[in-house]
Formats: structure tokens, C-alpha cells, sequence
């Protein structure tokens, strides 16, 4: 899971409600301290929140980005539902489609980020409907399923969240971090973890093991796509990210240092890539 440095947003951003046609998803709003350039979506990974995202709302906010990081359906501060269907492809693409027009721009369109699930996510709302949007960026989310050792961890995973509680679960899985890790985020991150749903989680994890490969689709929508990552990744393989990027005639960016996280991992450069891009369309 991505490690935030912090759970406090920074002065430019607020913590609030985002009320859509599909319900209410909790978000940190940031707000550009100069004349807006444009608006981004973020939308976090599996076991993740917004908050993966918090590093980077300032430097963003600087230059000149409305920054909107989102809990999805089911995910830490945003409430879900004990049906699985309820976290299918096209309800969680719909549910994307509905925080973007809730964002309130008319005919601007909006950048929209997905890191790992939330770029199956992402993908999905702008293969469905690509008009809101300006561009499309992969942050560490691949062309279609993870690779087999992460299928056998979600598969774990998912048979422990039907027959344990969320809190069993989450002491099992620490027992297995790291030493450094175990001591990274503590009680923020258990906070996080008890407050997801774990129909959300059981749903999205069959479908990154699962997930076709939906390239074709992505490249057909016109949108100009950034495929970024860190210079290692153990879910999608880096060069499988390389091979993705030149399928879809992607601008393609390796962060130095980084690993499956780069929000987190090195979030400065991981901001300056963004902004590039952006500022280039």
C-alpha cells in the first residue's frame, strides 16, 4: 500500500464533500495560490485514499492546478455498500464520470490521474466517456492483469476478508511488513484500513487479477495519455509500463528512486513530471 508522509492536508487544500448524481465521496480540494491552468482528478490505488496524493496538492497548487484527490466508493472516508456488484467496472467508471462533472467546469475539461486500480478506473470512464477529460494519466496501472505473485496475494487476501474481520486481517498483514514499514504510518494507516468496505476491497482485487487488456480502447479515445512510474514496480512490470506507453503513443516518464508509489516514493519530481505534461497540452 502507498505510505502517505502525512494524513494533514497542506494549507492550499480542504478536506470536504463532493456531492454528485452517484452520492458523496469525501475529497482534499486543493486550490491554486495563482490564475488556474487547469483542474486534475486523482483517483488512489487498492487499500488506498486520497491521501496518497497529499504530497503532491502543493506543489501542484503552485503551479497553477486545482488539485482534486478522491475517496472512491467504499474506500476509507467515502461510504460503499456490502454488494460486490456495486464496485464493477462501469459503476466505479460511472462513479468517475460523476465526480468530474461535479467538479462544476462546463466545457473545461479535466486531466484525470489514476494510480494502479484507480488507473483500471480512470481508463474505464475515459474509454467510456472521453469528453470531459483533457488528458489521461497511468500513474504505476498497467494494460491489463497483475502479474501472478500479486494474483496470489489479492487471492489471500480476498478468502481472509470473507471469513475474518477487517482488524484480524490488517494484524496478519503486518505481521508480515518489514521492520521499517511496520513503523511507517501506524495508526493513520490502521485508521484508513478499518474504514474500508471489504466488499470494496474483495470486488477490486478480483479485478486486477482479472483485468483485460484494454489498450486498444484507451488509444482509440484521442486523449493524450501520460504513462508515469517509479524505476521498479513489483504489481505491473516496468517494461510491460514501456510497452503500454509506446502501444498508445504515450509521453512516458521513469521516476528515479521510486518503486510501485510515486506520489509518495519521490513526490517532487513525480510533481514536475505531472506538471510538464500537463502544461505541454
Amino acid at each position: 500500500m502507498s505510505r502517505p508522509p502525512t494524513f494533514t492536508p497542506p494549507p492550499c487544500a480542504r478536506a470536504r464533500t463532493l456531492h454528485t448524481s452517484r452520492g458523496d465521496f469525501a475529497v482534499l480540494d486543493a486550490s491554486p495560490r495563482t490564475a488556474r491552468r487547469g483542474t486534475a482528478l486523482l483517483l488512489p490505488g487498492f487499500t488506498g485514499s486520497k491521501e496518497d496524493f497529499i504530497a503532491l496538492l502543493e506543489p501542484l497548487a503552485d503551479a497553477g492546478y486545482r488539485a482534486v484527490a478522491v475517496d472512491g466508493r467504499g474506500q476509507y472516508e467515502t461510504d460503499g455498500t456490502d454488494r460486490q456488484e456495486a464496485y464493477e467496472k462501469e459503476e466505479l467508471a460511472l462513479d468517475a464520470l460523476a465526480q468530474t462533472a461535479a467538479l462544476g467546469l462546463g466545457d473545461s475539461a479535466v486531466h484525470l490521474l489514476g494510480h494502479s486500480l484507480g488507473g483500471l478506473i480512470a481508463r474505464a470512464a475515459a474509454i467510456l466517456d472521453p469528453a470531459p477529460f483533457r488528458s489521461l494519466t497511468l500513474m504505476s496501472s498497467g494494460p491489463a492483469e497483475v502479474v501472478e505473485s500479486q494474483k496470489v496475494r489479492l487471492k489471500i487476501l480476498g478468502d481472509a476478508l470473507a471469513t475474518m474481520s477487517m482488524e484480524r486481517v490488517w494484524e496478519a498483514m503486518r505481521a508480515f511488513d518489514p521492520p521499517a514499514e511496520a513503523e511507517t504510518g501506524g495508526e493513520d494507516l490502521r485508521r484508513r484500513w478499518m474504514r474500508h468496505t471489504p466488499a470494496q476491497l474483495i470486488a477490486t482485487g478480483r479485478r486486477l487479477a482479472t483485468e483485460p487488456d484494454r489498450v486498444a480502447e484507451v488509444a482509440a479515445t484521442g486523449l493524450p495519455v501520460h504513462v508515469i512510474s517509479g524505476e521498479r514496480d513489483d504489481v505491473w512490470p516496468v517494461p510491460l509500463l514501456d510497452a503500454m506507453a509506446h502501444r498508445l503513443g504515450a509521453h512516458r516518464t521513469r521516476i528515479e528512486g521510486a518503486e510501485h508509489s510515486p506520489n509518495t516514493d519521490r513526490p517532487e519530481p513525480t510533481a514536475a513530471a505531472l506538471i510538464s505534461f500537463w502544461d505541454s497540452l
